[in-house]
């Protein structure tokens, strides 16, 4: 059991290791950052990363990991679990088979709620179309015999659900308009059922069309070389989120938050050429809601499940 420093979920679930940088905000990735300590002979990354020119980064390979995939069915107390942290679930080394087993555990574990973030959509579409081909009646219990057919034995059979799993929410990276443009598109044609959308790190303003979607979370970047985030495009994310009537959760406002208009009361500011004024927030990540503008201090979740 890993448990989880992010915000928005209780606990993370590694079944897959290793990644390859897609899009802009993959750049500042903090999971390769932590990946390459861990990258030595016999140890969990081996081989998954290397030190480039500006860091640490992927080599683009990733692993399934089959000692790591039931570790759910251990977790007795219903929690709420983010689907591969240091990784990309429908990452193209993953086969389909490797995907049923995964969703096969998710299958058994009805007590807890599975949080799936992807900056693959169009692969998650081409796995749902080829389990519809494969298993009869695209059960849910089908899926959960994939991971027998694994070669892993559970005393209990597989349960009897719906598809698609009612604990499973499929979400989006999106950072800028054209990785929203893109994705979110993608993702309303998968069944899921709740959709959401995770706006961080928010690169861009971005406006978001939510039919189809369930929730979205947003925040800036953090860490070294934390690219900046203005306060304006956060805004633009809550009040698309308002007049959707979708729930919003906002992270934080990161480490190079920009309030182009206001400074905060009590922040330390400084002139940037392209922008006018930064607010250098007390908290490293922006993470401290009170330093927040009252509009922002909004952290909700999802409040219904729907099978579409």
């Amino acid at each position: 059991m890993t448990k989880s420093k992010i915000e928005w979920t209780e606990k993370v679930w590694n079944p897959v290791r290793g990644c390859a940088l897609v899009s802009a905000g993959c750049k500042n990735c903090y999971a390769m950052k932590q990946a390459y300590r861990f990258d030595s002979p016999g140890q969990p990354y081996d081989g998954l990363t290397e030190m480039g020119p500006t860091g640490a980064r992927w080599t683009g390979k990733a692993r399934f990991v089959s000692d790591m995939v039931d570790r759910p069915l251990d977790w007795k107390s219903p929690c709420v679990v983010f689907v591969n942290s240091m990784s990309d679930l429908f990452h193209e080394d993953v086969t389909f088979e490797q995907l049923g087993v995964v969703f096969g555990i998710m299958a058994r574990c009805k007590r807890h709620t599975f949080q799936v973030l992807t900056k693959r959509p169009e692969r998650a579409r081409e796995f749902f179309a080829w389990a519809a081909l494969h298993f009869d009646g695209y059960e849910a219990k089908v899926f959960a015999l994939r991971s027998e057919s694994y070669g892993m034995r559970f005393k209990q059979p597989a349960p009897e659900t719906t598809w698609p799993l009612p604990n499973v929410h499929l979400g989006v990276s999106c950072e800028d308009q054209d990785a929203a443009d893109e994705r979110i598109p993608i993702l309303r044609s998968i069944p899921a059922a709740l959709r959401w959308v995770s706006a961080e790190p928010l690169l861009a303003k971005t406006e978001l069309t939510l039919d189809g979607i369930g929730w979205v979370v947003v925040g800036g970047e953090s860490g070294p070389g934390a690219r900046q985030c203005d306060r304006e495009w956060i805004e633009q994310v809550v009040s698309d989120c308002k007049r959707a009537r979708v729930p919003v959760f906002v992270k934080q406002l990161g480490a190079a938050y920009v309030d182009s208009l206001n400074a905060i009361g009590g922040a330390q500011t400084k002139p940037v050429p392209e922008y006018g004024l930064i607010t250098k927030l007390r908290h490293a990540k922006g993470g401290d809601v009170n330093e927040w503008p009252e509009y922002l201090r909004i952290r909700e979740y999802p409040t219904r499940t729907e099978q579409v």
